[in-house]
């Protein structure tokens, strides 16, 4: 019995964590129980200016259920009113895999 729970548990734990990962250049630690990281998208930061304007967009997910947004890089750029992208960075956040929420940080002109 107790160890029909465990492997219950176990498979529980890996399926809530599929999808979890974020594809991107740098990749910080993402914890089971709750995550909240910032971290680049683009690694070609020589030269990017520090005092510029940004944009953001996002998609979120309750439950792994329901997914809803647009994370894309057009859509923060839209939001920020930019015509010009300099660097792109992410934050994801999530807690216990009941809530997820990604979002695309543009810079630029």
């Amino acid at each position: 019995m107790g160890r029909l729970f465990t492997a219950g548990l176990l498979s529980v734990g890996l399926s809530l964590s599929v999808g979890c990962v974020v594809r991107a250049p740098v990749v910080p630690p993402i914890a089971l129980l709750y995550t909240n990281i910032e971290a680049p998208l683009d690694i070609d930061v020589q030269g990017t200016p520090t005092e510029t304007r940004r944009g953001e967009s996002s998609t979120t997910t309750i439950l792994g259920l329901f997914s809803f947004g647009d994370a894309s890089i057009h859509a923060a750029a839209v939001a920020g009113d930019l015509d010009t992208i300099e660097s792109a960075d992410y934050n994801y956040f999530h807690v216990l895999g009941v809530y997820q929420k990604y979002t695309t940080v543009v810079y630029g002109k």
